[in-house]
């Protein structure tokens, strides 16, 4: 299944309501599950970006309406980057004309 790493930061609403963002990982779990994937790994951060998720989703599509969803909520905008692993980077490099 792809991987993406999806970088989060909180907005003005999601800071406000911070005690409240243990469920709402809870909450993206379930999102996740629901679309066919898998949270594989959760990271609060410091600096640009308040957190990392690492995910697996079926597919792009399946990826972008949990981001869609999860931005509508008005908690956290994200940004969200497809990650290919050693194997299929090396793939690509070697299929190259």
């Amino acid at each position: 299944m792809p991987t993406y790493v999806i970088l989060f930061s909180w907005t003005q609403k999601g800071i406000e309501n911070v005690k409240e963002s243990p469920s709402r990982l809870e909450a993206a779990k379930s999102a996740f599950q629901a679309a066919g994937g898998e949270l594989r790994e959760f990271y609060s951060t410091m600096g640009r970006y308040d957190g990392v998720v690492i995910g697996e989703f079926p597919s792009d599509e399946a990826v972008a309406r949990v981001g869609l969803a999860t931005g509508s909520a008005g908690a956290v905008r994200t940004e969200t980057l497809r990650a290919f692993t050693e194997d299929e980077y090396r793939k690509t490099i070697t299929d190259l004309p």
